[in-house]
């Protein structure tokens, strides 16, 4: 992510989940805003810097952690719980 310009951590995440890492979460508005209802982060963030977005995934990992599953099982369960659809 470092060594491509206009890649954030969102789409770096997008990536790496298309070629197979399953420990790494897409922090997109619906998992944002799911965790805001939860009481998992205390407010939405205007941006997600570095250390926000890594700050927000670490609460995730514990989460996936806690129920035994990939965080990227967690947030597409977390996505369909919001929208209600699963996307591929």
């Amino acid at each position: 992510m470092k060594n491509i310009k206009g890649i954030g951590y969102k789409e770096a995440s997008h990536f790496l989940r298309n070629v197979g890492y399953k420990n790494i979460a897409i922090l997109d508005r619906h998992i944002i805003n799911l965790m805001l209802e939860y009481g998992l982060i205390e407010e939405k963030p205007k941006t997600l810097s570095r250390k926000i977005y890594l700050s927000i995934e670490k609460k995730l990992k514990i989460i996936a952690d806690r129920l035994n599953m990939p965080m990227a099982e967690l947030d597409l369960y977390m996505w369909y719980m919001k929208t209600g659809e699963v996307l591929k």
